[in-house]
Order: structure tokens, then C-alpha cells, then sequence
């Protein structure tokens, strides 16, 4: 039944459909969004305060419309990276990377799009509201990407727009940039590669494939490794003609004057906020580890969170006994899984110490 009245003139594509978002709820430990755990340092929050104080004298006037200065700042950070050679014309900066998921539907999306559920649930959903064509693509039984099937599903499909997320949110798992590179030989129109957690993995991004690849785009943000969900800021790497393209579809004056300024002083700090992933990736191991001690099966991750199962109490009602214990994660809608984000230490053993409980006490009933 539809919760919309009918005297509202909604679109019939969206009338089924719910606002996206994940629960925000009160918790101990937060571990349901991927976010960063470490907040920015005093250091960094008091050089954006100066920033954004001088900024503030110009508010009367629009922002930077180009977000020059900035996207000249991400090329830099992306070459520091990957030792690639893109420049200023080959970045595009929004709000967050939801926005640049958008208008590349906005702009390339009249003949549909293909990505291989499960994955980011916000593709499909964006493609609904932009009104551009979604097929699901396939994956195998533990969630990894058959390069073989992909292309034959491909090839059925034909769409401008084919979606790859690496490491995929919510398994964690990742691909190689080999497979990358084999299926943009083959793709038609653009393979977009979105790394939200590209920093997280040891795999080599994609961004090295569009000198010679030039349909190759990828998806980045500062959400994840920068601490700075916050802020909003994601970005796009590609052949200057797709971000030539966006100019196309973007809002006027979309990135705000504060935003912009926020981010270029984040970027001068890129090594001390790059720091805590070294210590994320060592929390992941040791959750990992302490999952398989309980006996439960943990998809291999190359992200800031971990997928797992093999509990014989329903997802939901262990989702609801966590958060009873204070401790919150993400109900991802997969049978039989849930997700953590890796957080502090001291989130990490809450959560493994309530987990511990709540399946030993299951346990004790049985007997």
C-alpha cells in the first residue's frame, strides 16, 4: 500500500520507495556506517576554523564555481597515491560521492546501467530516482565477482553504465586491476569503478587504467580515510571528456565556499589523517580473528568494516541484542549476515565481548 496520498503528485517510480539511511540511533560503540572512528586532530579542526573564518568574510558572494584550487589539490593527493599523472581536468568534486554517482546517471544513464548486487545499495536507488534502467548483475555464492559472467551479462545488456565497486560495500571484497582492465576492453560506455574505501586495500587503483582506458572512471571520497564524513566531499577521476560532460548536469554553484575550504586544508593534512588507517586495518585483523574464534564465517575484507555469519539467531533479533548491549552495527538486509564497522579499540572489544555473550547465553538455553 503506498504511504503517499493521492492527491500528490509523486512520480510512480518513487511511490514505492523509502528514504535511504541507516539507523541513528543511540549506541556505545557506533559501528553501522563505515565512518572513521578517530576524530579529526585539535590541530586540523583550529587550521579549517582559521580557514573558514577567512572564507567567511566572502559569504555575500558565490563560491569558486569550479572548486579549482581544490580539485588541483585532489589531483595531487591521487598522484601521491598511484603515481599516476591526472591533473586538475581530470577531477570532479561534489557532495559526497552519492552526488557524483548521480550525475553520471544524469549524464551518461539514457541507456541504462548494470552492477553486481550485492553492492552499494545507493547505485540502484539513484538510478531509480534519476529514472535511468538498472540490472542487477550476479555474483557467486560468497559474494566474489565472476569476471567471465560479468561480461557475458555485459554484453546482454548493453549499458552505458557499468558498476563496480571495489572493495564492494557491504563484503568487503575486492578485484584485481587486472580484472578491471579486462572488463573495460569490453564494456560499452563507461565502466565506473567506485573505490569508497580504495585506501583501506593493497590493490592498485584504477586510476592508473584511464590514460589507457580512457571510458575507466573512478569514484573516490574523503568520507571514509579522511575522517571526514562530515564535510561531504567526494570526487571523481576520469578522461577529461566525462568531467567536461558533468559541467553538463551540475547544479550551479553546488560546492559550497565552506566545503571547499574545509577540504583543501584536509588535504594539507593528508599524511596525519592517512596515519589511522594503518591502525584501522590492524582493528579489522584482530576483529577478524575474534569472529572466527566464535566460530562465525567472515567474508575476507579489504574495507574498514567486516561481513559476517554462521550465528543460528536470526539477523535481526542479534542486531537488536547488540544494541541492547550498546553496541550498534548494520543489518544489511542479506540473510543469515550482518556488518561491522571497525571502530576504537575499545569499540572493537564491546563489541566482541557482547557478541561473545549473546551467543554464549544462546548456547546455554539449547542445553
Amino acid at each position: 500500500m503506498s504511504q503517499w496520498p493521492e492527491w500528490l503528485p509523486l512520480n510512480s517510480g518513487l511511490r514505492p520507495l523509502f528514504p535511504y539511511g541507516a539507523p541513528q540511533v543511540p549506541a556505545e560503540a557506533v559501528l553501522n556506517t563505515n565512518e572513521n572512528p578517530f576524530p579529526i586532530s585539535a590541530a586540523l579542526a583550529k587550521a579549517i576554523a582559521s580557514r573558514v573564518e577567512i572564507v567567511a568574510t566572502n559569504l555575500n558572494r558565490y563560491p569558486e564555481r569550479d572548486a579549482t584550487t581544490l580539485r588541483a589539490g585532489l589531483a595531487a593527493f591521487i598522484n601521491s597515491l598511484s603515481q599516476s599523472a591526472v591533473t586538475v581536468d581530470n577531477i570532479w568534486a561534489a557532495n559526497g560521492s552519492n552526488e557524483i554517482i548521480q550525475s553520471l546517471f544524469l549524464a551518461f544513464g539514457e541507456k541504462g546501467a548494470i552492477g553486481f548486487t550485492p553492492s552499494y545499495s545507493m547505485h540502484p536507488l539513484i538510478a531509480r530516482v534519476t529514472q535511468t534502467g538498472w540490472i542487477d548483475g550476479q555474483r557467486r555464492a560468497d559474494f566474489s565477482l565472476d569476471i567471465a559472467l560479468a561480461k557475458e551479462e555485459i554484453a546482454q545488456a548493453n549499458p552505458a553504465l557499468t558498476f563496480i565497486t571495489t572493495p564492494n560495500n557491504p563484503t568487503g571484497s575486492s578485484i584485481t586491476i587486472a580484472e578491471i582492465a579486462e572488463l573495460a576492453q569490453v564494456v560499452p560506455g563507461l565502466l565506473v569503478v567506485d573505490e569508497a574505501y580504495a585506501e583501506f586495500s593493497d590493490e592498485i587503483s584504477a586510476v592508473t587504467l584511464i590514460t589507457q582506458y580512457p571510458n575507466v572512471v573512478v569514484i573516490r571520497t574523503m568520507s571514509k580515510a579522511f575522517s571526514f564524513a562530515g564535510a561531504r566531499l567526494g570526487y571523481l577521476v576520469a578522461d577529461k571528456a566525462v568531467i567536461d560532460s558533468l559541467f553538463l548536469v551540475r547544479l550551479p554553484y553546488h560546492l559550497s565556499a565552506l566545503t571547499q575550504a574545509a577540504a583543501e586544508v584536509a588535504l594539507e593534512y593528508r599524511d596525519e589523517l592517512l596515519g589511522n588507517v594503518a591502525a584501522l586495518i590492524k582493528n579489522r585483523e584482530w576483529v577478524e580473528s575474534e569472529l572466527k574464534k566464535l566460530h562465525l564465517s567472515v567474508i575476507p575484507s579489504k574495507a574498514n568494516f567486516l561481513l559476517f555469519s554462521g550465528f543460528d539467531i536470526p539477523a535481526p533479533i542479534l542486531w537488536k541484542s547488540l544494541l541492547d548491549a550498546g553496541v550498534l552495527i548494520r543489518d544489511v538486509g542479506l540473510s543469515g549476515y550482518l556488518r561491522v564497522t571497525i571502530g576504537t579499540e575499545a569499540d572493537n572489544k564491546l563489541f566482541i565481548q557482547a557478541l561473545t555473550k549473546i551467543i554464549a547465553d544462546r548456547e546455554s538455553t539449547k542445553k
